[in-house]
């Protein structure tokens, strides 16, 4: 079976890393920014596995894995915020997040 080499794995997780951030810097949705935040740690992980599979080591696996348990933290609490803003303004746009300005 071939295998794929670093070079595509670390092109495709850059690609994806770029068009989360071109999201998260042009989106005013928090929920459209939320996922793009998810892309740009789906591509670091990405990124983890694929040099974790070159070097023949499994400390990128562990650190993948490491991402996805922050990233389901971060959905909950990002979610739930979302909702507040949502019951509060009736809007999830995040020009309304003016009001945790301290």
């Amino acid at each position: 079976m071939d295998q794929v080499g670093l070079y595509p794995v670390l092109f495709t997780s850059v690609a994806l890393f770029m068009i989360g951030a071109a999201g998260v810097l042009s989106r005013r949705n928090a929920l459209i920014v939320l996922m793009c935040i998810e892309l740009m740690l789906n591509s670091v992980n990405l990124a983890f596995v694929g040099f974790a599979r070159h070097l023949g080591q499994a400390d990128g696996h562990v650190f993948a894995i490491f991402v996805m348990a922050v990233a389901a933290a971060e959905a909950a609490v990002g979610l739930a915020l979302v909702i507040l803003l949502f019951r509060h303004k009736a809007s999830v746009d995040l020009e309304n997040f003016t009001m945790l300005k301290g």
